[in-house]
């Protein structure tokens, strides 16, 4: 086993959080490992004007963090798995799935707000979120955002937003879970694909004895079965689709969510499946909603 690892990770203060998580698992499985944190930034967070959708995608968030992989600078990067593309590189594999922190959209009001007003402005950017925000709030116009939190919730002040969309797993490790105005049930709003959980990425080849220690069985169920739906459905960053798997025992529920662009109309199934067949299950239910959504 290695005596020094470097993980590497973006700079932002959630970004650092979720790799000092994994650093002090690696720790507890060997305390005689020094863990460094090599921070970068990614294009991603440099341009922060633009849609995702405009300017690449959410390989924009790793494409910096891979280089320094393959360039050996770091010995493994640390992820949200929601921002990785779906295409994953073999020669840089996802070695261990994080324990999912909660899975959960939340919906944060400007200050002085008790409630949201009718014809409510809200600050996202993400397409899965708009289509499910226009069932619960009818009426609700939606303006772009990007950044993060911090940078959010500084523009929810001062950017005319009545209120904005964000992931409660990473307002939950930066102890920030006072300022959610509302959660929103899995139900309610179907979350991205593999929200909540994290990945750790290292080089093909490579010994990594710590990883069955960090690796999450449930986690790297739900992210198989998820990652899949949306691989199969032809999603990516700019894809209303999502897929949310919960896990108990040996059981993997999938609720997918498909949205036909031709028609521009989504409908939402649900599949049951063994976790042993997690990829096949996100396979199933998006040929079965694709195939209905034509008919």
């Amino acid at each position: 086993m290695q005596s020094v690892i470097k993980i590497g990770s973006r700079e932002s203060q959630l970004a650092v959080r979720q790799a000092e998580i994994i650093r002090d698992q690696i720790i507890s499985c060997d305390p005689g490992i020094t863990v460094e944190i090599i921070t970068m930034k990614t294009t991603g967070d440099k341009i922060l004007d633009k849609s995702l959708e405009k300017i690449g995608g959410k390989g924009l968030f790793v494409k910096e963090l891979d280089r320094a992989l393959m360039d050996g600078r770091i010995d493994i990067a640390v992820h949200s798995l929601k921002d990785m593309p779906m295409e994953e590189n073999p020669d840089l594999p996802i070695l261990a799935y994080g324990r999912r922190e909660d899975p959960r959209d939340v919906i944060l009001y400007r200050p002085g707000l008790a409630e949201l007003p009718e014809q409510a402005v809200i600050g996202t950017s993400s397409r899965r979120r708009m289509i499910q925000m226009e069932r619960l709030y009818p009426g609700c116009t939606f303006r772009g955002i990007r950044g993060n939190v911090q940078t959010r919730m500084r523009k929810l002040e001062t950017e005319g937003y009545d209120a904005t969309l964000l992931a409660a797993a990473g307002l939950k490790r930066l102890g920030m879970e006072h300022v959610i105005s509302r959660y929103f049930s899995v139900d309610e709003m179907i979350p991205a694909a593999g929200q909540g959980i994290l990945a750790v990425q290292g080089r093909k080849g490579e010994q990594y004895g710590w990883t069955d220690k960090v690796d999450i069985p449930q986690s790297r169920a739900a992210a198989l079965a998820e990652r899949q739906f949306i691989r199969v459905t032809g999603g990516d960053c700019t894809s209303p689709c999502a897929a949310h798997a919960q896990v108990i025992g040996n059981e993997l529920k999938l609720m997918g969510l498909y949205y036909n662009e031709d028609t521009e109309e989504y409908s939402v199934d649900v599949i049951v499946a063994d976790t042993s067949k997690a990829g096949q299950a996100g396979e199933t239910l998006a040929e079965r909603m694709m195939r209905e959504s034509r008919q």
